[in-house]
């Protein structure tokens, strides 16, 4: 190649590369706003329309700062540093619906977003962004009755500590003797108890649903999977035991002694979103005599073989987000189904490994279950 035909490609790439950002600058509608997610009074991150997110961060001192997105912080978005001391910058294409984690790294540290609330993620609490979807309406904070989160500590022997469980009732607990049956909802690597909670809105999903009468009442309890110790990558190196020894000789006894629950195995279930999908295939397979009903929500997979010669679950239930690997939940429904399980799949569209994947899944999951 000649250095006349190498410098002409070279200006043909710089202005192709300009035409497409200029193009991609002139299809962002300017109707940002505040994401949801942000700390009083702050007008930064900002979401459009479209689900681009712009961040806008005061660093005079620092040379450079990057926006990480998603769980782990893959990726990125640099920002533009201004003579006025602000980096600003806008992701380069829209997000995914849903909620996001992020964080920010400025000359080379890691640091949370100031004008955003934080979330524990990716083993740190981490700076969450909303995306609005447009199905938004079924986690929305409404007018109608509304259940409890209670923060509970209970004594662990196995682990020699007090542990910490999250548990929502629904609404009317507690008015009369009325019993309920129990879901267990285990978060994803990286998070702990608060997850499902905070970043995942079960509670309003769960009320919201009973408000339209679309599902049973039922407690949820949200516990510590213990998984956090394992490294990013390293989930293969991940073992059960202690966890279920926590689960299901220590927290469900301490459940069905202090809440007005029907302590039988087809009043109870398990469900966990991806490693917590794990957790929940091995303990439902280890302790089938516990629990009725097993969902797995961007979790792997049951097969009718491992199943064979168990109580038979009264439910089995399969998600995914559509940018996963919906043929593998669909094509193991269908093996379950021929095999004589009652087994149902769910494929949230346009999402990924995500919460708006495994909100939407709890709002389909919720009204299958203690029928």
């Amino acid at each position: 190649m000649n250095l006349k035909f190498k410098t002409t490609a070279l200006a043909m790439t710089l202005i192709c590369g300009i035409c497409h950002a200029q193009m991609q600058s002139e299809n962002i509608r300017e109707d940002f706003k505040p994401s949801t997610l942000n700390q009083a009074g702050q007008e930064f991150p900002q979401v459009n329309s479209q689900g681009y997110a712009r961040f806008r961060i005061k660093a005079p001192q620092s040379d450079s700062i990057k926006v990480s997105l998603g769980l782990g912080g893959q990726g990125g978005t640099k920002l533009t540093k201004g003579t006025d001391g602000f980096f600003t910058g806008t992701t380069s294409g829209p997000m995914d619906e849903g909620f996001h984690y992020y964080h920010l790294t400025i000359d080379g540290g890691v640091f949370n977003d100031p004008g955003a609330l934080n979330y524990f993620g990716s083993t740190r609490w981490e700076s969450g962004i909303e995306i609005p979807a447009k199905d938004q309406d079924f986690y929305a904070l409404k007018d109608v009755p509304h259940g409890y989160v209670q923060q509970i500590l209970f004594s662990s022997k196995s682990t020699k500590s007090s542990r910490r469980a999250y548990v929502y009732t629904p609404p009317g607990y507690g008015k009369g003797n009325k019993r309920y049956p129990v879901l267990y909802l285990q978060h994803g690597w990286g998070e702990d108890e608060t997850a499902w909670s905070n970043q995942g809105h079960a509670n309003l999903i769960m009320d919201n649903l009973i408000a339209e009468g679309k599902t049973k009442q039922f407690i949820i309890v949200m516990t510590y999977g213990m998984t956090n110790e394992i490294k990013w990558g390293g989930m293969k190196d991940f073992k059960i035991e202690n966890f279920q020894t926590v689960l299901t000789e220590e927290l469900i006894p301490y459940i069905d002694s202090n809440f007005l629950t029907v302590a039988d195995r087809n009043s109870r279930a398990m469900a966990g979103l991806s490693m917590g999908g794990m957790e929940t295939h091995s303990i439902t397979l280890n302790k089938p005599e516990l629990f009725g009903s097993y969902a797995l929500l961007s979790g792997g997979t049951f097969n009718p073989s491992e199943l064979k010669d168990k109580p038979k679950p009264a439910l089995i239930f399969i998600s995914c987000g559509g940018k996963e690997r919906p043929e593998n939940v669909k094509n193991a429904v269908k093996a379950l189904k021929e095999a004589g399980y009652n087994a149902f799949s769910y494929v949230s569209e346009n999402t990924g490994h995500e919460f708006q994947t495994w909100r939407r899944s709890l709002r389909e999951l919720a009204p299958l279950l203690f029928k």
